[in-house]
């Protein structure tokens, strides 16, 4: 008989485990972190996913995220805030290259092209972390295939959480996949709400007094021409989707395209 030598078992991998490959601290309220992709999925620019940790009892603790990175990439990158007693994020906001999270591999969302009918200018507004889903778009080539012009406004407290935003938006003209077709297709219109920046006051306000069409030369927003996406806080979603309809456009859906869509899911 041969004898039996006891082995140590393996630590168990974590149910849809994917790998952090990269995290990067922004403020003391956001980061953003990079996993590996499963060679499975597939995925719209735009749409979510659950990801999470396992909590103290053993089971997952799961919330929706927008994946930043576009369609193509090779991995997922996610953009988060930073809850002190948040339930996930207290824990997730000390991950390090290397460790694991729990993924679920299922993509869903509004915030995608199919939603929306053709049009010639598209509109991005988010606030705080509701960037995700528009960096994820901003690098897609269908982006700027499908839109003459492509406007992302992004509004948040202070300078330093607009830089998450304003870093990817500075180096997509050089970029080797898009940089040709971004050209001057694309405006960024970053506000802040508290520090003193070069241009203060919330998105709201700029488009109700006119402020952000003086500034970009444009002629209002029209159910003709003009495309939104809306990704914020509940108020700001609400108020956003209330100026929309002023405008005279119809909020859209997968299964019913019209011209602005706001992502329900979750907010930041």
């Amino acid at each position: 008989m041969t004898a039996q030598t006891a082995t140590t078992p393996k630590p168990a991998m974590l149910p849809d485990a994917q790998t952090v490959t990269e995290v990067r601290h922004w403020t003391d309220r956001l980061f953003s972190f990079r996993v590996t992709r499963p060679q499975s999925l597939r995925f719209r620019s735009g749409e979510f996913v659950m990801i999470g940790l396992l909590g103290d009892n053993g089971k997952p603790l799961l919330r929706a995220y927008s994946i930043a990175s576009p369609s193509w990439d090779e991995e997922l990158e996610f953009y988060s805030i930073k809850v002190p007693d948040g339930p996930l994020t207290s824990r997730l906001q000390h991950i390090q290259p290397g460790d694991q999270i729990i993924l679920r591999p299922k993509p869903v969302g509004t915030l995608v092209h199919d939603a929306l009918l053709p049009g010639k200018r598209i509109w991005f507004f988010a606030t705080g972390t509701g960037f995700a889903p528009f960096a994820s778009l901003l690098r897609d080539p269908e982006t700027y295939e499908r839109y003459d012009q492509v406007i992302v406004t992004h509004t948040c407290r202070e300078l330093a959480e607009l830089e998450y935003g304003r870093q990817l938006v500075a180096a997509l003209k050089d970029d080797p996949l898009i940089g040709e077709l971004v050209g001057d297709k694309l405006h960024y219109y970053p506000t802040t709400t508290r520090e003193d920046s070069p241009r203060m006051g919330r998105i709201t306000t700029l488009l109700q007094d006119g402020t952000v069409f003086r500034d970009l030369g444009i002629d209002g927003i029209k159910p003709e021409t003009d495309r939104a996406m809306v990704c914020g806080s509940l108020a700001f979603n609400k108020d956003i989707k209330a100026l929309m309809e002023g405008f005279g456009l119809r909020e859209g859906a997968n299964s019913d395209p019209a011209e602005y869509v706001v992502e329900k899911a979750f907010v930041d």
